[in-house]
């Protein structure tokens, strides 16, 4: 608008997955010269999602002087107090992928103006109360909300849905003659475990999401040779400890445990206290790297492995792999896999 001069009804956006996108405005106002408002009102659709009708704002200053984009949290967006959750301590909440997909959609605007940079301010009415409802407190975010995003969609989708759609791609890839099929926690640990399998084929991968039980025991059903499980550290150690639908109530990382397979790598009992004391699993990753515990990551692997083993009655071959937020492969169980 403040390049343009004309107030503007709607914006296009290209989302992190480069899918183009159009959201109407809810607020467009010029504050000054070089600075201006505005916001969307936010529509989980079917997801249940506490920040459902949200109004996210974004004020831009734009300068003559200076380079590039600076991003920050205002009122409603939490303030990351803890570390462990890929965030710098005393920032706003805003995690890598939102950052980069609001620079890059501003410096577009950018190169098409006379201001080399701008400051945006990211602020969400309401979203400290909306907090209470998540577990950001816990996890020393406060304040209010995190701005997430990996793709920049939502797939909207009930528990009973969801599961009967893993099902559903199991029974499609055995139908296929594919007989391993490989269970990813998400988008990201997908796009890894094509990368550690290229050999296989698309339809070989399943986005177990939380119901890594359900997929395991349609894998057994369908009489699948093989199961591969790919994750991160949050979502393995949970599996770890027994936990087949890792999103229910109360299902917390077990520090515990993390302390108890560090304990077997000959960690101290002032590296096991910390582990314990730890704020995320995350964290615990990198308390453990920094002390020469990397092999907790093949310990984790190994537990799930055999928690899954028995929950399929050891009528499936299991493999785990446990990568980095990166991609990088930091653990597997059988080392041979």
């Amino acid at each position: 608008m403040i390049v343009t001069g004309q107030v503007l009804q709607q914006i296009e956006s290209t989302l992190p997955n480069r899918q183009q996108v159009t959201f109407a405005l809810h607020r467009c106002e010029q504050l000054s010269d070089t600075s201006a408002i505005s916001s969307v009102i936010k529509d989980a659709g079917d997801d249940p999602d506490c920040t459902n009708g949200a109004e996210l704002i974004a004020t831009v200053e734009l300068s003559r002087t200076g380079d590039g984009v600076t991003i920050d949290g205002a009122d409603g967006v939490a303030m990351v107090t803890r570390p462990g959750l890929g965030l710098e301590v005393n920032t706003a909440a805003i995690n890598p992928i939102p950052r980069k997909n609001i620079a890059e959609m501003v410096e577009e605007e950018l190169s098409r103006s006379n201001f080399p940079a701008a400051k945006v301010t990211i602020s969400v009415p309401g979203g400290e109360e909306m907090a209470k409802k998540t577990t950001n407190a816990r996890l020393g975010l406060l304040g209010g909300i995190s701005i997430l995003g990996t793709t920049g969609i939502v797939k909207p989708y009930s528990t009973a849905a969801y599961r009967a759609s893993i099902v559903q791609q199991v029974k499609l890839a055995k139908t296929t003659g594919i007989e391993t099929i490989v269970l990813t926690t998400g988008g990201r640990s997908e796009t890894y475990a094509m990368q550690l399998y290229p050999e296989l084929d698309e339809a070989a991968f399943v986005q177990a999401g939380d119901f890594i039980g359900a997929s395991l025991t349609a894998a057994r059903k369908e009489l699948m040779s093989k199961a591969v499980i790919v994750g991160m550290i949050g979502k393995l150690s949970k599996m770890a400890d027994g936990r087949t639908q890792t999103h229910q109530a109360g299902s917390s990382v077990n520090m515990d445990l993390l302390a108890e397979l560090a304990s077997e790598l000959g960690a101290s009992e002032s590296e096991q206290k910390e582990i314990r004391e730890a704020n995320t699993a995350r964290h615990v990753l990198e308390i453990c790297t920094a002390r020469g515990l990397d092999r907790i990551c093949d310990s984790i692997c190994h537990r799930v492995v055999e928690v899954m083993t028995a929950h399929v009655s050891e009528k499936l071959e299991i493999v785990c792999h446990l990568t980095d937020f990166e991609g990088v492969e930091l653990g597997r169980y059988p080392r041979e896999a």
